[in-house]
């Protein structure tokens, strides 16, 4: 198997800076809106957007969850090894407000299915909204697009996109691996 470096860290860290200056942009203050990051990886991200726009826009009432979506979707009873949940931490209402969804590669389109259909569960917002770091954009099964995009990566027959956080993987970068 092979990796091709695709961003590093000053890259990654430029990309979350420009995402978190289009959300202020589209949402002001926060007042009415929330980020939720989608578990797992998703919430990685919107760690780090919610820390930009707390730290460097100063914004303080940011309403900020994270979502399970394993029991969501269309494939959790097709594998042989049982699944285990991730944390959903959602301590505001989302009735009425503009959600972002985040989440760190949008591949098919199934994970972000399985968010819309987990999130009405907590009521129905205004507005969603979706925001990728990686878009692999030949690769839908639902016409689903995000409205904030980091970086669109054209991935072929066996290539998969590998996004590392300093956090989980102990670097932060994201890699085209190619079996």
């Amino acid at each position: 198997m092979s990796q091709k470096l695709l961003l590093n860290a000053k890259e990654i860290n430029i990309i979350l800076q420009r995402l978190a200056c289009q959300l202020v942009e589209n949402h002001k203050n926060f007042e009415n809106s929330a980020l939720i990051g989608i578990q797992p990886r998703g919430s990685f991200l919107a760690n780090r957007l919610y820390d930009i726009l707390k730290k460097d826009y100063g914004l303080t009432s940011l309403n900020y969850g994270k979502l399970d979506i394993t029991f969501y979707r269309d494939d959790f009873r097709r594998g042989d090894k049982v699944l285990k949940a991730n944390e959903t931490d959602i301590d505001f209402i989302v009735e009425n407000k503009h959600v972002v969804l985040i989440d760190d590669v949008l591949f098919t389109g199934r994970s972000i299915r399985s968010a819309l259909t987990a999130l009405q569960s907590f009521g129905r917002p205004s507005k969603i909204e979706l925001l990728t770091l990686i878009d692999r954009r030949f690769s839908r099964h639902l016409p689903i697009q995000p409205d904030y995009n980091g970086r669109k990566v054209d991935a072929i027959n066996d290539e998969h996109v590998k996004v590392c956080w300093n956090e989980n993987d102990g670097e932060d970068a994201i890699y085209l691996l190619n079996n």
